[in-house]
């Protein structure tokens, strides 16, 4: 059975059933994974034409517009189909590993957020802009993403503490120097493409500073002199923090624009006021060629994504992480 692989216009034979990731890899196909299991959305790709069995769903999975997304894992190859791939040059596998980590320290960087220091066992592969699942206890597990990179001696995180947030409320209040901590991952798609030769944008949300942080840390690692555009929106000054990063890797990276834009109680002489979307709308009339990392609160994360693609981006080309508050 014949399955095309775009945009590689590639034949590749496959038994009926076959996984389609197992298929991929036999085939040498360059495509990215971590977990292995449907969690992490590494693997993601299209089907352009035909049907799968899409095992997470028990079902078959025909063309249906946005429902043609499916995990490569998670998918089984029934019939001759065409699959849309995504970047073959751009492909990272760090499959997703368990390990020891040991709290180094917890800082208070705002009224509500908490910066996480962790010292691994032992050293842990991820591309900037992925996130970990991280297990404080048995009952108290979350995902959380880096705002350093791979092959530093520590790992970083920012978490803002939910009211009533089980997780969030455990780490501001019971967790200390020293604990144990198991970390599970990499995941995550919105990582850094490093081939990529035209403008960013980067938008952050609160928290959702942590990964834009390690995008454009991984920019300057990569010696990429891209202009980048980095948006950090905040509910009100009082949620502003991080400036001295933010300073520090403008003199790096002189093509690095911040804007921090407050949408409540802000004052202008000192930073934009308004949503960070208003922000992003009056500066630029067209995004064709760029590249966008959104992360943040669903909402913000959501508005960006019709904003950026309304002026332009490629949809293949706009990454994003949403994050979503369990408060229990």
């Amino acid at each position: 059975m014949e399955v095309l692989i775009q945009p590689l216009q590639r034949v590749i034979d496959v038994e009926p059933g076959a996984n389609l990731l197992e298929a991929l890899r036999n085939a040498q196909i360059p495509m990215s994974y971590s977990c292995m299991a449907g969690r992490c959305g590494t693997c993601r790709c299209r089907v352009v034409d035909g049907e799968v069995l899409d095992s997470g769903l028990a079902e078959q999975r025909p063309l249906d517009g946005q429902d043609a997304y499916i995990l490569a894992c998670q998918t089984f190859v029934t019939e001759p189909c065409t699959i849309e791939i995504p970047e073959p040059d751009e492909i990272v596998v760090h499959p997703a590993r368990i390990i020891k980590a040991t709290v180094q320290a917890v800082e208070s960087l705002t009224h509500d957020i908490r910066r996480v220091v962790l010292k691994p066992a032992k050293p842990l592969e991820f591309s900037p802009g992925q996130y970990v699942h991280l297990q404080f206890t048995p009952e108290h597990i979350r995902p959380y993403s880096m705002a350093g990179l791979a092959g530093e001696d520590t790992l970083e995180f920012h978490v803002r503490v939910v009211p009533d947030g089980r997780v969030s409320g455990y780490i501001a209040d019971l967790l200390k120097p020293g604990d144990a901590v198991r970390v599970s991952g990499p995941l995550g798609t919105a990582y850094l493409r490093r081939r990529h030769e035209g403008p960013m944008l980067c938008v952050a949300g609160g928290t959702g500073l942590a990964p834009v942080l390690a995008v454009v840390r991984g920019a300057i690692a990569n010696g990429m002199h891209n202009p980048i555009h980095l948006y950090f929106g905040v509910r009100s000054p009082g949620d502003i923090y991080g400036l001295d990063w933010l300073a520090a890797l403008q003199a790096k990276h002189r093509a690095l624009k911040v804007h921090v834009v407050v949408a409540s109680g802000g004052d202008p002489r000192e930073h934009r006021c308004g949503l960070v979307t208003e922000a992003i709308e009056q500066d630029f009339a067209t995004f064709d060629g760029w590249r966008a990392y959104l992360c943040g609160s669903p909402p913000m994360v959501e508005a960006a994504t019709v904003l950026t693609r309304h002026k332009g981006i490629d949809p293949a080309r706009v990454h994003a992480d949403a994050f979503y508050t369990q408060p229990s």
